[in-house]
């Protein structure tokens, strides 16, 4: 009997631990997972202004006109530039077989051309809304004036801004823009409409400074405009020309380059001669009591609006 119970006891005691050894292999073992490494993504190297131009496909014009012109390695250089790029339909707007004569003289015209649309340094476009002109690379200033929320540089439209580059900023236009080749004076000469105007400056011996640097702005009266003058007016202003001939033309001169744009902004300007000019756009734009009635005439040094009547200063 004795006997009997020590096995059971027993049998007892061997499933009991065959239980527990059971359980025991049932339990997971923890893993420590391996160490994982993610490479970092380095982003693709941002293209500098020629290689952007050519990945767009809009420029096919403009990059074989820098490549002809030697200007690929200057705008793939470290800048940084400022470029007011036109399209391929820019070019188009061209007269017929305008491309194809600068393309035949690349280092002439064509590179003077080129270099009007480029600006040193990188001017985003919060910038050009404040500018009223740039110095370009070429040496002329350009042009610039908001209205109505558009931004025209020398009359182009500015249709796309800030296409960042590693060299500078790309701002696209809709219009191929030509630098001028006259100054002041020499625009005058050139035009016919000024004959009395050009000879007064030159008896004034003002012809000198009105061919400088400047830039200035010209309110240019007409031969008709002085023919309103009373009879024998120019005529006994010429017999004294660096008396009131010379006060009566510094009138007409505003420092610096004022576009029509900005010119309608202002109710007066400060002439060279001392005294102001009133500004009004109640009946088109007046100065004083002359109308204007050609604006922007672009000029190496600066800008004529033309008008119908001679400025007489306050005495």
């Amino acid at each position: 009997m004795e006997m009997k119970i020590f096995f059971v006891i027993t049998a007892l005691l061997v499933g009991v631990a065959v239980l527990f050894a059971g359980c025991a292999q049932q339990q997971p073992v923890p893993v420590t997972p391996a160490p994982t490494t993610t490479a970092p993504v380095t982003p693709a190297p941002m293209k500098n202004i020629v290689e952007t131009a050519v990945a767009d496909g809009r420029f096919t014009t403009l990059v074989a006109a820098v490549q002809a012109a030697g200007l690929a390695g200057t705008l793939s250089g470290p800048g940084p530039f400022t470029v007011f790029a036109p399209t391929d339909d820019a070019f188009k707007k061209l007269p017929a077989g305008t491309v194809e004569t600068l393309l035949k003289d690349p280092q002439g015209q064509l590179k003077q051309i080129l270099l009007y649309h480029v600006v040193s340094g990188k001017v985003m476009a919060a910038d050009v809304v404040k500018l009223t002109s740039a110095k370009t690379v070429q040496g002329s200033s350009l042009p610039i004036s908001v209205s109505g929320g558009t931004v025209t540089v020398d009359g182009a439209k500015v249709i796309i801004t800030d296409v960042q580059t590693s060299n500078g900023v790309i701002h696209v236009i809709d219009a191929v823009m030509i630098p001028p080749k006259a100054n002041i004076v020499e625009t005058l000469a050139a035009d016919g409409r000024f004959k009395t105007l050009v000879a007064a400056v030159q008896a004034a011996k003002l012809d000198g400074t009105l061919s400088g640097a400047g830039p200035f702005t010209l309110f240019a009266p007409t031969d008709a405009a002085f023919s309103k003058l009373p009879a024998g007016t120019v005529e006994t202003l010429l017999k004294t020309p660096e008396g009131q001939l010379k006060q009566i033309l510094l009138h007409h001169v505003v420092s610096g380059k004022v576009m029509a744009a900005d010119v309608v902004k202002l109710i007066t300007a400060k002439t060279v001669q001392g005294k102001n000019v009133t500004i009004s756009t109640k009946k088109g734009v007046m100065v004083n009591d002359a109308n204007v009635t050609v604006t922007d005439i672009d000029t190496t040094n600066g800008v004529i609006h033309i008008i119908d009547k001679v400025l007489i200063p306050p005495a």
